[in-house]
């Protein structure tokens, strides 16, 4: 989770240099990462006929998911501030835990939800005023906040699907069908896929590497070994991680109430972690691909 975090933090700041349409943006960010991973995968998995079916399953409504997160909030940041995009499309913890607790049976304790309030109002602080003040409710906001409910159902899909394929072929498989959905949405839209500037070009390919084979790959390793109301929230570290890489390589200051509210998202996730125990391996199914 913390290799996710890292490579995820890089995420907005890849979107920034790229400066492009988001569903152009979220397009190469899949296709670089498949033409990295289908071989690979291919190697050490072999033919994708053999891997388990419902692995496959989950694996489609994983990309789905993740197709259309991307999509939504790719183009969220152009309607509204990257402050409340960012918050917004990071509220897939709070619907992962409402999913788990109402659909899953999931037992959160009162330690949990101290937890999760906690590193969402510490992301909130960090992310800075613009979310905090003078805040009106438009369809970017909206773009955003659908975009944070199927990344909670990309969340949801890898920690099925993980029971049953193991990282690379699941992260593999989810993200070739994103690549086509996203494909498919950029010619439905009229959008162009060339003419783009060699920034932007660098962009796309650091979004398809780090941000999506190095920070995907570690967070489905951890989907197979912990539950998706655990993850979540510790991924919300992400916005942090941010702000944090913004300072040296954007050149931006933090104020105190980002600094505190940084501290609470650690807090926070600490609480989660505390709330949660460690699953046994009676838990996985025999045979499960946990690795």
């Amino acid at each position: 989770m913390g290799v996710g975090i890292l490579a995820l933090g890089f995420s907005a700041l890849f979107v920034r240099w790229a400066a492009a349409p988001g569903a152009v943006t979220g397009f190469y960010r899949m296709a670089i990462a498949s033409l990295i991973l289908v071989p690979i995968a291919l190697i050490r998995h072999g033919n994708p006929r053999r891997w388990p079916t419902s692995g496959l399953r989950y694996a489609a409504l994983g990309g789905a998911a993740l197709c259309f997160d991307l999509a939504l909030w790719n183009t969220a940041v152009l309607y509204t501030s990257a402050a409340n995009a960012t918050l917004l499309g990071n509220t897939a913890p709070l619907w992962v835990a409402i999913a788990g607790a109402l659909f899953l049976k999931e037992k959160l304790s009162g330690r949990f939800w101290i937890g999760l309030t906690l590193v969402l109002s510490g992301a909130a602080a960090v992310l800075g005023a613009d979310f905090l003040s003078g805040f009106h409710f438009g369809l970017g906001d909206l773009m955003a906040i659908t975009a944070g409910v199927f990344y909670a159902c990309y969340y949801l899909a890898t920690q099925a699907g993980r029971r049953h394929l193991a990282s690379l072929p699941y992260v593999t498989a989810a993200g070739v069908v994103a690549t086509a959905l996203l494909l498919g949405i950029v010619f439905l839209l009229g959008l162009p896929l060339t003419g783009y500037s060699a920034q932007t070009i660098a962009a796309f390919a650091a979004l398809g590497l780090v941000t999506q084979v190095l920070g995907y790959l570690s967070v489905g390793y951890a989907l197979g070994h912990l539950p998706a109301s655990l993850v979540s929230p510790t991924m919300v570290g992400q916005p942090v991680m941010t702000a944090l890489l913004a300072i040296p390589l954007l050149g931006e200051t933090l104020m105190p109430v980002q600094w505190i509210g940084g501290a609470a998202v650690l807090v926070g996730i600490v609480l989660v972690h505390r709330s949660h125990r460690a699953p046994s391996p009676s838990s996985f199914p025999s045979g499960t691909l946990r690795s």
